[in-house]
């Protein structure tokens, strides 16, 4: 089966790694637009592919249409594009479908549940796919695309995405920025974040087995007042972490005692 060509709409970190994982799957990818020559330039070099900053340009003759550009960004593409049968897609957790309508009469979601930067290298092997078409003719051959490239290409409608998409921003955002406010603690007091990064695995490494509110430690899943009062203290200058560090505790607290009922 002859692999389809492929026009990736958007040069930042989700388009630099996904079109590098599809170049060393075999697809050709024809075009990169950006908005920035610089950007352009750059991406399509990588992957052979021909660099273009307008729209009209666009290459009309590919099967599938990749746009991977800020969620806010994707209507305004959208309205640009008008390409009878080919399938676009657009890569956003958050964004229905429906954004794309008058795009093609095949539209569709690919959506990569990942975070990406463009300096990492990522393998799409073990990074769940979602995919959504409008009709069989869409979804069908999407989900066979991502099949090709991840081992856990999966179909999920736009209101399970939007879910999953929320669940990824408490799971992989708000988290990160828990380190980043960790991080911060330390470097104030003349310390590394690496102290941490033993204790920051080994609660990754037990939810990969286990259901996380069973995993839960530390001193508001204890009930522990004192120690509590005591970081809210050590946190004083600092008003947005104290806040946060109650919304927290007081979370974690109601969790446990629901589980214990």
């Amino acid at each position: 089966m002859t692999e389809p060509t492929i026009v990736l709409i958007g040069a930042g970190n989700l388009a630099t790694q996904l079109g590098a994982s599809l170049l060393r799957s075999g697809y050709r990818i024809s075009q990169v637009y950006s908005r920035t020559t610089k950007n352009a330039n750059s991406l399509a070099k990588k992957l052979k592919a021909q660099s273009i900053t307008d729209l009209k340009k666009i290459d009309a003759s590919a099967a599938i249409y990749i746009i991977a550009v800020k969620d806010d960004a994707i209507a305004a593409v959208a309205k640009q594009l008008k390409l009878k049968d080919a399938i676009v897609v657009h890569t956003s957790g958050s964004v229905d479908m429906n954004v794309l309508k008058g795009c093609s009469k095949n539209m569709g979601v690919f959506y990569p549940l990942q975070t990406f930067s463009k300096t990492k290298t990522v393998s799409f092997k073990n990074i769940p796919v979602c995919v959504e078409g409008n009709n069989k003719a869409t979804e069908e051959p999407l989900l066979y695309f991502a099949k090709s490239i991840s081992k856990k290409a999966v179909k999920i409608n736009s209101a399970q995405r939007q879910q999953l998409h929320l669940a990824a921003v408490f799971a992989c955002n708000f988290s990160n920025h828990m380190y980043s406010i960790a991080a911060e603690l330390l470097k104030k007091n003349k310390m590394e974040l690496d102290l941490l990064k033993p204790l920051i695995q080994e609660t990754t490494e037990k939810i990969m087995e286990h259901e996380p509110a069973k995993m839960q430690t530390g001193p508001a899943v204890r009930g522990d007042k004192n120690t509590i009062d005591k970081h809210l203290l050590l946190l004083k200058e600092t008003r947005s972490y104290q806040d946060i560090y109650k919304l927290l505790s007081n979370s974690i607290a109601l969790t446990a005692k629901k589980n214990k009922s």
